[in-house]
C-alpha cells in the first residue's frame, strides 16, 4: 500500500518560489521577469499559483537562484498528483486484464 500524502499538506510550487525565494531576495515581479526573459504575465501568473511551473521556467529559477530544477518540478508533481487525487474517485476506471 503507496503513502499518500494529504492535499492539505501541498503546497503550490509558485507560492513557495513566491514566499521563500522572490520576496525574501527583494525583487519584483517586472524586475524577476524581466531578468529571467519572460513576461510579467507570466511570472505573476505562476507565483500566484494560477500556472504550472515549466521546465523552462524551473532552470531559470535554478541559474538565478540555485534551488534545483528537478526539486521543483518534482514539488510542481507532487501538488498535481494531491489535486488529482481529491476527485480520484470520480475517475471511473476498472483494472486492466491480460487477454488470455
Amino acid at each position: 500500500m503507496a503513502l499518500r500524502m494529504h492535499p492539505s499538506l501541498t503546497v503550490h510550487v509558485g507560492d513557495w518560489l513566491k514566499t521563500e525565494i522572490v520576496e525574501p531576495a527583494g525583487v519584483n515581479v517586472t524586475a524577476l521577469a524581466q531578468h529571467f526573459g519572460v513576461s510579467r504575465q507570466a511570472l505573476s501568473t505562476l507565483l500566484n499559483g494560477n500556472a504550472s511551473l515549466s521546465a523552462d521556467m524551473a532552470i531559470r529559477f535554478e541559474k538565478a537562484f540555485g534551488v534545483r530544477a528537478d526539486t521543483l518540478l518534482r514539488m510542481q508533481t507532487s501538488y498535481e498528483l494531491a489535486q488529482a487525487r481529491e476527485h480520484e474517485g470520480d475517475i471511473k476506471v476498472r483494472k486492466f486484464a491480460k487477454a488470455a
